[in-house]
């Protein structure tokens, strides 16, 4: 695929997976996640070209242009979108699949005491909430949602979504440990509120017991009077 043609499939990522998005002159000048993706195309090519010096050297312009640091040895798939782009960090040994989706302050990182292969291999169609940190030589699977502000440092499968920290898997294959609601109306990028449903469920169970107690209240009433009717016959 052509570099224009990547711009042009690029503009319309944006325009499906941002509502605020205008027309395309507008997101194609205003936009510093698309910027530093555009501008890591040349800086992987010198990188892998043996140029590594001048690779790096303008990966650092690019972050100081954009505010998000990707190292030019990162592999990024297609129609990766980083939305609001201040202060994401993408390091050296990074895999990134197709149709993934970074907010702000994301880092892809290492943990400081790997060597070789120390980073993060996303899948495809992964989303990364704001502030979290994705960290190690570990696999995001497909379809992986990570909430904002996680930790994660394990191995994710396919179809999960993962909040907290450490992050842990909350939902997957579509089933949830905790019912997912109201998403859309509290714009939480579709990642779920952890405490808010464990609070629900907790009601839940309290209700549950309150009317299992009133049961039992209401049976040892009963017998109570069986056996005091049984007394008064004697």
């Amino acid at each position: 695929m052509s570099f224009i043609n990547t711009i042009r499939e690029d503009i319309k990522t944006v325009q499906a997976q941002d509502p605020a998005a205008q027309n395309g002159l507008v997101i194609f000048l205003s936009y510093p996640g698309l910027h530093a993706k555009w501008n890591h195309v040349p800086e992987h090519w010198l990188w892998e070209h043996g140029h590594r010096s001048l690779a790096r050297v303008l990966s650092q312009l690019t972050r100081h242009i954009t505010g998000v640091e990707i190292h030019p040895a990162a592999q990024i798939g297609k129609r990766f979108f980083i939305d609001h782009a201040m202060g994401v960090v993408i390091g050296e040994t990074t895999i990134v699949g197709d149709n993934c989706v970074l907010y702000q302050g994301v880092t892809l990182g290492g943990t400081g005491n790997e060597t070789g292969k120390r980073h993060p291999t996303l899948g495809n169609n992964v989303t990364v909430g704001t502030g979290a940190k994705v960290l190690g030589n570990i696999h995001i699977g497909n379809n992986v949602k990570i909430g904002g502000n996680s930790v994660v440092v394990k191995d994710v499968p396919d179809n999960c979504t993962v909040v907290g920290v450490p992050g842990r898997i909350i939902k997957r294959n579509g089933c949830r440990v905790f019912e997912e609601s109201f998403d859309a109306k509290q714009h939480r990028e579709y990642m779920p509120d952890d405490a808010a449903e464990q609070s629900a469920l907790n009601r839940q169970g309290i209700t549950e017991n309150a009317r299992r107690v009133k049961e039992l209240e209401q049976e040892v009433a009963e017998l109570k009077a069986l056996v005091a009717k049984l007394v008064d016959e004697r």
